[in-house]
């Protein structure tokens, strides 16, 4: 049987270590990609083009869109971000479990196409760390950090349309643990319909051929 990759949507408060995570997870373990995401956003510093993300104005992100180019795209914050196809659909092919790190518009829309969909949210250990988090970037103003804080409100609602949550308090041991809930997922039966009806029509063969 072909092992199809999972497709893994990764999402968490701004602040609370995602970015981080999915970078060690790709770092320690084998057959993940990591979806680069499109945005309109400005680069902070460190960020490349190609790496991080893929920034483009606002009317390039908008044809894209119009040319049903991406998976899904959102607007966050007063920017547009959006998940490429292509690439996405290449690496499941491949049996690649792709990573797409977006937030929780995004991840709600991906679940409606993407039945299958892996929907994991980050959290940090309480709100007193991620305000903590966010004014230790030193990338923000005040005012942005404020306007992030009442974004985490809103998004704090919807975490029960995912399917697992990861506390992010220690790196590695966070890292170990999203590894565990995704090779877990391997074995759902919902995503191993085909192998299993392949398994009850050899049983069937094997059973009438003993008669």
């Amino acid at each position: 049987m072909k092992r199809k990759g999972i497709l893994v949507v990764v999402s968490g408060f701004s602040g609370a270590g995602k970015g981080t995570l999915m970078k060690n997870l790709i770092k320690t373990y084998d057959n993940y990609a990591l979806s680069i995401s499109m945005t309109t956003r400005q680069p902070r510093d460190g960020e490349q083009e190609g790496r991080e993300y893929f920034f483009v104005s606002k009317e390039a992100f908008e044809e894209k869109a119009g040319q049903d180019g991406l998976i899904e795209y959102a607007c966050y914050c007063g920017n547009y971000y959006g998940t490429p196809k292509e690439y996405v659909e290449t690496q499941l092919g491949m049996g690649k479990d792709v990573i797409l790190e977006i937030e929780i518009q995004g991840a709600l829309k991906i679940k409606k196409k993407f039945p299958s969909a892996l929907l994991l949210f980050v959290m940090p250990p309480s709100a007193e760390q991620l305000k903590k988090r966010l004014a230790g970037r030193g990338t923000e103003t005040q005012e942005v950090i404020e306007k992030r804080l009442h974004r985490a409100v809103e998004e704090a609602k919807g975490i029960g349309s995912y399917d697992y949550i990861v506390v992010n308090d220690d790196l590695e041991m966070c890292t170990r643990e999203l590894h565990s809930i995704i090779r877990a997922a391997h074995s759902a039966v919902a995503r191993n319909e085909e192998w299993i009806e392949n398994m009850r029509q050899e049983l069937d063969v094997l059973v009438k051929g003993e008669k």
